[in-house]
């Protein structure tokens, strides 16, 4: 049977603003943050630099122009970027790293989206005129084709000792990371200090509309204010959407572990599959299914649609579900109802 009432399971940034969240936003003072006069701005940018150890941060539309700012700003043209084979910076970002810094990426096939400090090490070029020059190194937490996979922290400083003997620079792209901080021992400040810049999304998990904050030192933020202009990413009274995001800071971290929960349901839901080869879900809250190479992917998605379900495809034979703020039990309990093949 045909239906609109999809349950909506494409990514967590499908989500839309909550009352509260939209009364906040509805309510924010605000002015023109090209001037430095956004107050909510200033408060969000403040707020998030707090959170992981950093002097300042700075607002953008996006989680993929936090990023390509921070490449930009840590590299020179001809440059090389360590990171995984599975980054987000390499799969969902246009060519990005290529088109707006000049570099090329030297990718690791790592564990689920993470390597090791022995893989960077051997993954560094040497001081020859022949190489790329390795300047950056770039980790994604949790790792999105991972299955929402977490870093040890003990990797992470070893990575860091690695970056600080051979003059790298460290940048986390955390789309998703209070998803692994809330599933971790490890605190936002004490992940914070092994990088110089942080990329924070606020669209994702946390549910505001729009935004991400990169922080860092207030050298770093200068730089990539400059940047961001350049790249048509400054904005005026934004505020509005600053609000919503303060909002989500405050109300919608420790509630991630409910996605958590439910994205575990759904793996147990699947695994039992017949058309379901592998289930890919590292505790947090992105559900990776490999499918049977004799199975369609399109067609069982069309299926899926057909029946209320959404999802995408991931690659060669995956299919990608995650959970999110407005994807509740009932819901949950529809999809053990629905017969999915």
């Amino acid at each position: 049977m045909k239906t609109t009432q999809w349950i909506d399971l494409r990514s967590d940034t499908v989500t839309k603003p909550t009352a509260p969240m939209l009364e906040s936003m509805m309510e924010a003072s605000v002015g023109d943050d090209i001037f430095g006069e956004d107050p909510t701005v200033s408060l969000l940018e403040s707020k998030v630099a707090q959170l992981f150890g950093k002097e300042a941060g700075i607002f953008c539309p996006s989680g993929t122009m936090t990023n390509q700012i921070a490449i930009k700003i840590h590299t020179q043209p001809g440059d090389e970027v360590i990171c995984d084979q599975t980054a987000h910076i390499y799969h969902y970002e246009g060519g990005g790293v290529a088109y707006n810094a000049g570099v090329s990426l030297r990718m690791i096939a790592g564990n689920k989206g993470r390597f090791t400090a022995t893989d960077v090490l051997d993954n560094i070029n040497p001081d020859d005129i022949h190489f790329p020059k390795t300047s950056l190194i770039s980790i994604e937490n949790t790792s999105n084709k991972g299955g929402g996979s977490i870093w040890d922290i003990e990797e992470i400083k070893k990575i860091a000792q690695v970056a600080a003997l051979n003059n790298l620079r460290m940048h986390l792209d955390g789309a998703r990371v209070f998803n692994a901080v809330i599933e971790s021992p490890y605190s936002t400040q004490a992940l914070g200090k092994y990088f110089n810049t942080i990329s924070v999304c606020l669209s994702k998990g946390l549910g505001a509309p729009v935004g991400s904050v990169l922080v860092g030192s207030h050298e770093s933020v200068l730089k990539a204010k400059r940047v961001r202009k350049v790249l048509g990413g400054a904005m005026r009274q934004a505020g509005y959407l600053a609000a919503a995001g303060i909002y989500a800071l405050d109300h919608h971290i420790d509630r991630l572990a409910e996605d958590h929960q439910r994205a575990k349901q759904l793996e147990e839901i699947f695994v039992t599959k017949p058309y379901v080869q592998e289930v890919l879900n590292a505790g947090t809250n992105i559900v990776v299914l490999k499918i049977d190479p004799k199975i369609d992917t399109n067609l069982l998605l069309s299926e899926w649609k057909e029946k209320g379900l959404l999802a995408v495809g991931f690659g060669k034979n995956q299919i990608r579900l995650v959970t999110h703020l407005d994807f509740t039990d009932e819901q949950l309990q529809k999809i053990k109802e629905i017969k999915l093949l």
